[in-house]
């Protein structure tokens, strides 16, 4: 009895160090895949042959951060099914004489239990923030690619109205100039001799 209580006791204690270690690969994967994270909604900061274009974009990488994400809450829940297992042996009846050395042992692996979802929560936060922010930076750039693409056209046009309208204001001004030149020059020649006449008499 002694020998299967101690075996189905290592038994627990391997299937948690090997979902430990499992969780910790899961863990530094998808903290590398926070911080791959690109930029750009379609995986390309410019061309596509680039050095600096990313390997996987971000709906690749959205896909991959939810199924990571899944595997890891299914390792947590099974990490904590053996956590469960470990506690109910320690109570059961004539495994007290060992019961402090247990105790510390399952205290350590609730402990690295407890780390590992905590890192978990912390990482996933992380990269949903970031998503957001990329999702709000990729929107402000593509606005702002609208209104520089759409307002060089404007401002094209634009000129090309006031090129016009100067054009045509310095014409109807020269041709202001020259009507009343056409006008005040008869009228001041007129007045002149008017003026001429009625100082000789």
């Amino acid at each position: 009895m002694a020998g299967g209580s101690s075996n189905y006791w290592e038994d627990l204690r391997k299937q948690a160090r090997q979902l430990e270690n499992e969780l910790d690969l899961k863990l530094v994967s998808l903290s590398k895949l926070c911080t791959s994270y690109s930029s750009s909604r379609d995986g390309h900061r410019g061309d596509s042959n680039s050095d600096t274009a990313p390997l996987l974009n971000n709906s690749t990488q959205d896909r991959m951060f939810e199924t990571m994400s899944v595997e890891i809450e299914q390792l947590l829940a099974k990490l904590t099914g053996v956590n469960d297992k470990m506690a109910e042996y320690t109570s059961t009846p004539g495994v007290t004489s060992l019961n402090a050395a247990l105790m510390h042992t399952l205290q350590r692996h609730r402990d690295i239990l407890q780390d590992y979802t905590h890192e978990f929560h912390k990482t996933k936060a992380n990269f949903l923030a970031i998503r957001e922010r990329e999702d709000l930076l990729g929107s402000v750039r593509k606005d702002i690619e609208t209104y520089k693409s759409g307002s060089g056209v404007n401002n094209r046009r634009t000129e090309l109205f006031l090129k016009e309208h100067e054009h045509l204001r310095k014409r109807h001004c020269g041709q202001c100039v020259t009507e009343c030149s056409s006008v005040w020059m008869p009228s001041a020649m007129q007045l002149l001799l008017d003026v001429s006449a009625s100082l000789s008499h």
